[in-house]
């Protein structure tokens, strides 16, 4: 089969050949039709987040079933799936409970073990970790939410309890950010989107987000025009290099026009939007960490002093258990996500490595890059 692979961090990924996987005992093996390019795989391949190498990125994948192994009862060849990024064992404790996406013993492809950027990728525990696909959902569709939208779908309703009314504010519109911006506007919720990129906040406004910041060069003067056809533009926060100035000055703006947040995401991961987030909350506020905080960005450190004296919450939210899908496919299928706005290109595998070199680069592009497996 084709694959992505790369045999050394920073390493260009090449496309190689390599054998069809077989299923293990209890396990399947998918013939990949869609997988996503995630910040994360970007993080593997950087070496913050260190994997077994040689590596074959890929962890958002929707496909047909095409071998199972011994022990499969839910499944069976031909089936069309998708899978939660965090695969659970399937026999412990919160694999039991439903609780998959914390499993202390959990695998995940393109981390642990070769991933979906392949013609086909090998899944352990299928009875726990396969999610099967409404006829109505197409596969690059379903590869959108196996991380991203997942992820933001369990954070807000799970984590963050939003709700009507609620102002919450997304700190980075890549995909996971753009699906929290989605996900809040269905529940109701007023949305502050922040990013340094003009093309990721016009698609949070095209998304319905109410207040959209660009964090500009210091010497660009705030402003908050409206465009031609009526629709605010950004509200530009100028922001300089010092420590702590970016985090300031953000939440300085957000707090400003909002109020202060009931809700704050860090989509992106880093010390920047991670902080940005929590002195942008108001009293009783919450914060969602998704994005990846490693090597020293793990360092954050947290306002405690204001986190008691408010009632703040700080929550971790690690994607989500194959047995929370239905859900979030039920509001995919009747309309409320239209999740097929979130994929901001469709590329061949081959095209796959020059996609990850390009999510180094801040601001080159907005929504998600899915990997097509018909081109």
């Amino acid at each position: 089969m084709r694959a992505i692979e790369y045999s050394a961090y920073g390493q260009t990924p090449r496309l190689v050949e390599r054998p069809v996987p077989e299923p293990g005992p209890g396990g399947a093996v998918i013939r990949v039709e869609a997988t996503g390019v995630c910040r994360s795989d970007w993080h593997a391949w950087q070496g913050h987040d260190p994997v077994p190498l040689p590596m074959v990125p890929g962890h958002e994948l929707a496909g047909t079933i095409s071998a199972i192994g011994p022990g499969v009862t839910r499944f069976e060849t031909g089936q069309r799936v998708t899978v939660p990024f965090v695969n659970g064992c399937g026999h412990c404790r919160q694999c039991r409970s439903g609780n998959a996406q914390v499993c202390p013993n959990q695998s995940q492809p393109g981390f642990t073990m070769p991933g979906s950027w392949a013609e086909y990728v090998r899944i352990d525990a299928a009875d726990t970790n396969l999610v099967a696909l409404p006829a109505g959902v197409d596969s690059v569709t379903a590869a959108s939410l196996g991380c991203r939208t997942a992820t933001a779908f369990r954070a807000l309703h799970a984590h963050g309890r939003v709700a009507a009314g609620d102002r919450v504010g997304v700190f980075g519109c890549g995909g996971v950010g753009l699906a929290a911006v989605m996900i809040a506007v269905a529940a109701g919720a007023r949305v502050a989107a922040v990013d340094v990129s003009p093309a990721a906040l016009a698609a949070a406004r095209a998304l319905g987000a109410t207040w959209t910041f660009l964090a500009a060069d210091a010497g660009r003067s705030p402003s908050a025009g409206d465009a031609a056809d009526g629709v605010p533009s950004d509200i530009a926060v100028p922001v300089g290099s010092e420590p702590g100035d970016f985090a300031e000055r953000i939440a300085g703006a957000v707090v400003e026009r909002t109020g202060g947040l009931d809700i704050g995401l860090d989509a992106l991961g880093s010390t920047d939007t991670a902080a940005a987030s929590l002195l942008s909350l108001g009293r009783r506020g919450r914060h969602l960490q998704v994005g990846l905080l490693l090597g020293e960005a793990a360092g954050l450190r947290v306002p405690m002093d204001r986190a008691v004296a408010w009632e703040l919450e700080v929550i971790g939210s690690h994607g989500m258990a194959a047995a929370d899908y239905p859900a979030l496919l039920d509001a995919v299928v009747d309309g409320r996500l239209a999740v097929d706005r979130l994929v901001g290109r469709r590329i061949a595998l081959e095209e796959a490595p020059a996609a990850l070199a390009r999510m180094g680069r801040p601001g080159t592009g907005a929504g998600m890059t899915v990997i097509d497996l018909s081109l």
